[in-house]
């Protein structure tokens, strides 16, 4: 049963935002969306973060969001997750309030690249600043705090949405009960960093990107295509891949280009490049990139779980990911045992690769439905 339709609401912190750069906003925006209703002590809360291109659309039906049209495409209308949240679901919002929010220097409502800069009246383009994992979460937690939210009940993400919602739960502990990372890691590890500088590079040296001030011209499209292509691979198993081209792509040709498709896979890819290319910027794109390519937690750190004891702890691994390979959540199983904290562990059988953690509820929704649900009264 879906939540129906749903809209994008804005958060306005008009105050000055440090960052860690040294940098700051005299104010900032955050999209969100919520979904179900808060309960009268706000104990009932769960923050979704999402993974590296997605939205505040979590769940439900919204056909537009104010400012970012430009983005706004078909695929943005159903929410991201909506087959996790909702009466029922994984995350249940006759239970729970779940909220979602873009993250700052995305291009979904969130102050980005995209926005305007004060000081010039133009959008930020190339002088937008560097931003942090940790920036992002302490902007949702200005929103949490605006809300009404001490301590949530669990945060939840899978990918780059594990990450952040481990940096919360070690870096701020008496904001949250449980924790629920999926298919992420602690690190950006060689693998990740290759891949991500080839991205890097894909949009920086398309013409069109002019060093970020392209926004009264033509977009880097060819880049953020490349870029996505090259991500791509990562995010699905290539039994797959090779499943949908066969099914659902027919070959279509390159505009412009001397090169010949040759075979289903590559119509794929460059059909999936090309659809991401229209729904996102490519500014936003490079400094969520960074912000992936500058994420360090030290499993190794002896004060790392220090005020987190009343902590519990879901970790999904998928065995087909070649994105965050299992290994991964296995290096924080061990450091969350050695730590003596709650965890539980657990690898999902899957043909889908990294995204199976957006396709296929049933393999989830037991597990974070036994976490959510369980009482715990161990303090902090």
């Amino acid at each position: 049963m879906s939540i129906g339709p749903v809209q994008t609401q804005f958060f306005h912190l008009s105050e000055p935002f440090s960052l860690d750069s040294g940098e700051s906003f005299n104010a900032l925006t955050l999209a969100y969306e919520t979904y179900g209703t808060l309960n009268s002590d706000a104990s009932n809360a769960i923050l979704v973060f999402h993974a590296l291109t997605g939205s505040q659309h979590a769940a439900g039906i919204n056909k537009t969001v104010p400012g970012v049209e430009t983005f706004w495409k078909e695929e943005c209308v159903q929410g991201w997750w909506d087959a996790f949240i909702g009466p029922g679901k994984a995350l249940d919002t006759d239970r729970y309030f779940v909220i979602c929010a873009n993250y700052l220097g995305s291009c979904y409502g969130s102050t980005g690249p995209h926005s305007t800069n004060p000081q010039t009246g133009k959008p930020y383009g190339g002088a937008f600043p560097q931003v942090t994992a940790w920036d992002v979460v302490r902007s949702q937690l200005r929103l949490l705090d605006y809300l009404g939210i001490d301590c949530l009940h669990a945060a939840i993400g899978g990918s780059m949405g594990g990450m952040l919602s481990f940096l919360l739960a070690t870096r701020r502990p008496n904001r949250i009960k449980k924790v629920i990372p999926i298919a992420t890691g602690l690190e950006t590890t060689v693998l990740h960093r290759v891949h991500n500088f080839e991205q890097i590079l894909a949009i920086r040296n398309d013409s069109n990107f002019r060093n970020g001030d392209y926004y009264d011209g033509d977009p880097p499209r060819e880049g953020l295509l490349l870029a996505r292509i090259i991500s791509h691979k990562t995010f699905v198993s290539l039994n797959m891949m090779e499943k949908r081209a066969k099914q659902k792509i027919t070959v279509e040709q390159p505009s412009g280009s001397s090169y010949t498709l040759s075979n289903p896979v590559e119509s794929y890819m460059f059909h999936q490049g090309t659809k991401f290319a229209e729904r996102f910027d490519a500014n936003s794109y490079l400094h969520i990139m960074d912000m992936w390519q500058r994420f360090s937690i030290n499993a190794q750190q002896p004060n790392l779980f220090k005020g987190c004891a009343h902590q519990q702890y879901l970790i999904f691994s998928i065995d087909s990911d070649v994105c965050f390979y299992p290994e991964e959540q296995k290096v924080i199983v061990k450091a969350l045992e050695a730590a003596e904290m709650d965890v539980t562990h657990i690898t999902v059988h899957s043909d889908k690769g990294h995204d199976s953690f957006l396709l296929e509820p049933d393999l989830y929704t037991p597990y974070i439905h036994f976490l959510l649900e369980e009482p715990y009264s161990a303090t902090a």
